[in-house]
């Protein structure tokens, strides 16, 4: 937007549409003399992860204002939903975690990839940035599987991609992904397969839950339901 249609932007109105995201409980704009926002205040109810939060706020006002918004000053604090005794509830197994879609998007020499997982009629989106590199392409899918997890398993926060690449065992192809769980003092190294028979993107998916899918249970505060 130029300065002058900056000056004449409803303030207000950006907060109004903005608000109308379902995953939204208020907003609050901070801006300039001049309307430039400099802070963005978003409450927002948990099941989003935040950096989804903020591109979906970033979506709405460039579409319908033609506003650009930078991440860096969107402020995300989301509601701990509590169960009747107070507890949080607990989180979907991770036997039902399915694939919903995996999207990639090439920018210049930067690649975006989006990952969305589904467990227990809750949607996870993951994301993940990086270079265009071949060599990288497998890594930011596993990365932004993780991201996606991240959502459905808090526990899951511990746990961070070391490597992923793809190879040849007998006549097939599969795609490895090394994993490490940080549990202070401790490093636990997890390793998941996935035979490449659709897609390399989508074996890699695979490869990462099938690495976490026999540890994710016993992580320090998971509380599956079952």
């Amino acid at each position: 937007m130029t300065e002058q249609e900056i000056a004449g932007l409803d303030v207000q109105a950006v907060e109004g549409e903005i608000n109308r995201l379902p995953e939204i409980v208020a907003c609050r704009i901070v801006a300039d003399p001049l309307g430039r926002p400099l802070e963005v205040h978003v409450l927002a109810h948990p099941g989003k992860h935040p950096k989804q939060v903020v591109r979906d706020i970033q979506s709405v006002a460039l579409a319908s204002f033609g506003l650009e918004i930078d991440r860096r000053i969107v402020s995300v604090v989301q509601l701990g939903p509590t169960g009747a005794d107070g507890a949080e509830p607990a989180a979907a197994p991770l036997a039902r975690v399915s694939i919903g879609a995996i999207q990639s998007q090439l920018e210049g020499k930067r690649a975006t990839i989006r990952v969305t997982l589904t467990a227990g009629g809750v949607e996870a989106t993951g994301f993940a940035e990086g270079s265009i590199a071949t060599a990288t392409r497998l890594r930011l899918v596993a990365t932004a599987t993780l991201d996606a997890l991240r959502q459905l398993h808090h526990s899951a926060e511990a746990i961070e991609v070391e490597d992923a690449s793809i190879g040849t065992v007998g006549r097939q192809e599969i795609v490895a992904v090394a994993l490490v769980h940080v549990e202070p003092p401790h490093e636990y190294e997890l390793v998941g397969t996935a035979l490449a028979r659709q897609s390399p993107d989508v074996a890699t998916v695979r490869a990462v839950l099938d690495a976490v899918n026999r540890r994710i249970s016993h992580l320090p505060g998971e509380n599956p339901a079952g």
